[in-house]
């Protein structure tokens, strides 16, 4: 079979490489459903915005500014609720949290946790954490976990994880240099940060044995958003180096935001729970990731850094 033949094969739903968001949720009444997604003012988040009201979900979407995200909500057309929230504030996101609970009438029955930032050339920290961990895993771990008592029974976390991830140093989360200042490499520090959204839907994942919510990571390609304005490479260059045994091609936005959007919401994926899924299929992560004692340990350490950070920010 070609490389091609291989990229574009589809899976045993149906699914695949090429596949786009409106493809895989086709034919599905999202009426009543109410979906929480960050990063909604552009790439991914946008076009998952766009196709899940499009097909009758009422989508909060949420954005480092109330601007952006109402900017975004009025574009996409649809139910939406825009919102505020800097995942590297977590000031922030904690107001994000009280507002969406207020009343205590929110019931969610998705979060895609799609917001994040790439490779950053040097280093740069929020509250002594190296930004790219702090925003793309402790800012995410800070929502969802303010948000579990307002999900669904049958709730499901989607959080954008990356096959940069192969990318994190020996043991997956140095543990000793969250702050980066023992030694800063730009995507060894992204990948990480994709590790730590591995390890955060995993242990999630966990903790919701037993209910029927779910918690699921996923790759969504090597796609040209703004997701990579820090890279310094030529856009094929930096496909070969961030689509880790994947395509030698970039992926259209469309296609981009098509894996995020199936595990959100379709029914072949509502039974499964700790998975890593890549073209809108369950794929292998690398091995440590499926070590649940780090993926614990990550846990207590992020709620160890959540307590800290909130009353350094209150």
């Amino acid at each position: 079979m070609s490389l091609l033949s291989r990229i574009h094969r589809k899976g045993v739903n149906g699914f695949g490489y090429g596949s786009t968001a409106e493809e895989v949720t086709s034919g599905l009444s999202l009426e009543g459903k109410t979906i929480l997604i960050t990063g909604c003012n552009s790439g991914l988040g946008f076009e998952s915005m766009r196709v899940l009201t499009r097909r009758g979900a009422q989508v909060i979407g949420a954005a480092r500014t109330l601007e952006k995200a109402q900017l975004a909500c009025r574009t996409a057309g649809g139910t939406t609720t825009p919102i505020g929230c800097e995942l590297s504030d977590p000031a922030s996101v904690r107001h994000c949290v009280a507002s969406l609970t207020a009343g205590g009438k929110l019931s969610i029955d998705a979060i895609v946790c799609n917001a994040g930032i790439m490779a950053l050339p040097t280093l740069t920290q929020a509250y002594g954490y190296e930004l790219q961990f702090f925003t793309n895993h402790i800012g995410h771990f800070l929502l969802v976990t303010g948000l579990l008592g307002n999900l669904a029974t049958d709730a499901r976390v989607v959080v954008l994880s990356s096959a940069a991830h192969h990318y994190a140093p020996k043991g997956g989360i140095a543990f000793e240099n969250l702050s980066g200042e023992k030694g800063y490499r730009p995507w060894v520090a992204y990948g990480q940060s994709k590790f730590a959204n591995l390890l955060f839907a995993k242990e999630l994942a966990r903790r919701f044995e037993g209910t029927k919510r779910t918690a699921n990571a996923v790759h969504p390609g090597v796609i040209h958003t703004n997701l990579g304005r820090n890279m310094k490479l030529p856009s094929a260059i930096g496909a070969l180096i961030y689509g880790i045994g994947g395509a030698l091609v970039l992926k259209s936005i469309q296609e981009g935001a098509a894996t995020e959007c199936f595990v959100a919401v379709h029914p072949f994926a509502a039974q499964t729970s700790g998975s890593y899924f890549s073209n809108c299929n369950p794929a292998k992560p690398r091995a440590d990731a499926e070590n649940p004692a780090l993926a614990r340990k990550l846990w207590d350490v992020s709620e160890q850094i959540a307590a800290s950070v909130g009353a350094a920010s209150s």
